[in-house]
């Protein structure tokens, strides 16, 4: 049997989803601005190469047990392991080697970061492992697969930091960010196959869900995304209120993609196709960077807020 379909039940195409690791870096650089160095870079490109390994463990996981279902889906059944191209003792070998690999690379970093990532781990067992096995129940599959992000903001926290947590404003307002984007993916999924009963046959979570209830969830996540992110913006870094208008639009453009027809928001790993998306994000992620380390001491009179004790890199007016 060929090696690439075990290569692509990894689905090392989907790694680009640890850039999420970067906000939980850059935070902690604001907070401790002198562990910019050269040399955080190797044990950062271990932490990366780590969060990888168990990402991809667990999507080992959840390409074998969900083969009986992804047969029921109109793309999805031509995925290696329901095509047959996978023999699953395999597959389950492959999954404990990842998850073990990168555990052991973990432990080069520091104690809290193995810790996250076995949970980020656990995390992917709770989601596609029965009893458990969240991803059948409606929101819950959106609130426990959405977590993953907060989790990866602290693997990139505690690459640089170590001793103690970042703001729960921050976790929470990450947690509601990817909510938004799963509840949007669920919602382009539901629209594309057509059909409730066919995709409740898919995945049992759609036997609850429709279009209404699941923009009314999307809108609650979004907005939970915004208050929690105001919070920390307000305590943190009021700098930050000048990209809202970026963010903002930001979610606005990846909801209208999740409004199309066979909505590209079904494979994320697949959006850098999107250009016009692609570049909006990367310019409002930059900016974002930016504001972290510009003081504008204006702003500060304006709303009544006193300015961080840090040395900024740049300040405006």
């Amino acid at each position: 049997m060929s090696i690439g379909p075990y290569i692509e039940i990894a689905r090392i195409d989907h790694w680009f989803k640890n850039a999420f690791m970067v906000l939980g870096m850059v935070v902690a650089l604001l907070f401790e601005p002198g562990l910019l160095s050269w040399s955080a870079l190797p044990q950062l490109a271990v932490a990366v190469l780590a969060t990888c390994l168990v990402a991809s463990s667990n999507y080992v996981l959840n390409e074998i047990l969900d083969a009986p279902y992804d047969g029921m889906h109109p793309v999805k059944k031509n995925r290696p392991v329901p095509a047959g191209q996978v023999s699953v003792p395999l597959a389950y070998l492959e999954w404990i080697l990842l998850a073990l690999s990168g555990f052991g690379l973990a432990t080069l970093v520091n104690i809290p970061f193995t810790v996250t990532a076995v949970g980020l781990w656990v995390m992917g067992c709770l989601y596609n492992v029965r009893p458990f096995r969240t991803k059948d129940i409606a929101y819950l599959d959106v609130i426990t697969e959405s977590v993953n992000n907060p989790i990866r903001l602290l693997l990139g926290w505690f690459v640089l930091i170590s001793d103690r947590l970042p703001q729960s404003s921050l976790l929470l307002s990450y947690w509601g960010l990817g909510a938004f984007f799963m509840g949007t993916k669920r919602f382009a999924e539901l629209r594309m196959i057509g059909d409730q009963t066919k995709a409740a046959s898919y995945r049992r979570s759609f036997a609850h869900y429709t279009e209404e209830n699941l923009l009314t969830s999307m809108l609650f996540y979004i907005t939970a995304c915004a208050f929690f992110g105001g919070v920390f913006m307000v305590r943190s870094k009021v700098e930050l209120i000048l990209a809202v208008p970026f963010l903002a639009a930001m979610f606005a453009f990846y909801l209208r993609l999740g409004m199309k027809e066979n909505s590209p928001v079904q494979n994320p790993e697949r959006l850098y196709r999107e250009r016009g998306f692609f570049a909006f994000t990367v310019l409002t992620f930059v900016l974002f960077v930016v504001l972290m380390f510009t003081e504008i001491p204006i702003l500060y009179h304006w709303f009544r807020f006193d300015p961080p004790k840090l040395a900024p890199l740049w300040v405006i007016g």
